[in-house]
């Protein structure tokens, strides 16, 4: 079978088109044909490896899985004599940040990994990329106990994370205000932004708006600088570690006084989470934004665009 593989960290020319050995189910797993993937923060982020951290997961000197791809849809092909939950010819879709696997055109799954049979009408394209942003804006929201009626500041709201936590903190009743650039509020108002900030236009911090939550989606802002538009007891989270790792230290300190406070959830993915965002998309309560789409063939083309910093929403694989 084909995949992309990477036997070292670094840019993505490090990841190649291979042909390996197609993986084998064992009694509790189930096989999937892979026909969509994507390509994401956390594919990169293990490719490169540019946080050292990350290698306590994924390898300390070189990869311990050398094929990526945490997101994935596809059909079963085959499953375990002891799966009894799953069935050969049935439409999944999920996530796998253990030991990835996406990125090749067969993969195995545990039988109860996070992944979930497809809602009815998604092509594989449209299902794969639910849950990558959403499982962490999902986490973000959860950790912060957002209730209906607050209000939420939403700091990069066209990415993946950020596009995904504009619907889902509708869905949980929030008043969400978005912050995008300027060709981008259309689509974020279509989202369901009760408000919405274009920052070369405006400064969110000298609005004259108090929030119950900060979520910087893309890692752009600091405490320091969204503490002032923070209600008495407000909470700030960032998607990525800050200058010097600041987000960290601080969400162990900040928790010690009264007051406004950071967090810095670490994100985790079930069953149960896959099968919610996949209920809230057959409801049409969430929708994937997508941005463009890439073959195999052409990975290290859509690293490279990933990596620019300004894709909308997600960025597809697809595997034939």
């Amino acid at each position: 079978m084909k995949a992309a593989v990477h036997t070292r960290y670094g840019p993505p020319e490090v990841v190649s088109i291979q042909e390996v050995a197609k993986p084998k189910p064992k009694d509790n797993e189930v096989l999937v044909r892979v026909y969509a993937s994507t390509v994401n923060r956390t594919d990169s982020g293990f490719r490169s490896a540019e946080y050292f951290i990350s290698r306590f997961w994924s390898g300390l000197l070189r990869p311990n899985y050398q094929t990526l791809g945490c997101e994935f849809a596809g059909q079963v092909e085959a499953v375990g004599k002891a799966v009894q939950s799953v069935k050969v010819g049935e439409n999944v879709f999920g996530y796998n940040d253990k030991k990835c696997g996406g990125h090749g055109q067969y993969m195995t799954l545990v039988e109860n990994d996070a992944f979930t049979t497809m809602p009815e009408g998604l092509t594989y394209e449209e299902a794969a990329p639910i849950t990558e942003g959403a499982h962490y804006a999902l986490g973000h929201i959860r950790a912060a106990n957002v209730t209906a009626g607050q209000a939420v500041l939403v700091y990069g709201a066209t990415g993946a994370i950020g596009s995904a936590a504009v619907q889902l903190l509708k869905h949980f009743g929030a008043h969400v205000t978005a912050v995008c650039h300027t060709q981008r509020v259309p689509l974020v108002k279509s989202l369901g932004a009760d408000v919405v900030i274009d920052y070369t236009q405006e400064d969110y911090a000298r609005a004259g708006r108090k929030y119950d939550l900060v979520l910087d989606a893309v890692g752009k802002t600091s405490f320091g600088h969204c503490k002032p538009v923070l209600t008495e007891n407000g909470i700030y989270i960032s998607t990525e570690l800050g200058k010097n790792w600041e987000n960290v230290y601080l969400a162990l300190l900040t928790p010690l006084r009264k007051g406004k406070k950071v967090m810095f959830p670490i994100p985790t993915i079930s069953k149960a989470d896959v099968e919610f965002l996949g209920q809230l998309v057959a409801q049409k309560e969430f929708k994937p934004v997508l941005d463009r789409s890439y073959t195999l063939e052409q990975i290290v083309e859509a690293y490279r665009y990933v990596e620019t910093g300004q894709k909308i929403g997600n960025v597809v694989l697809t595997l034939a």
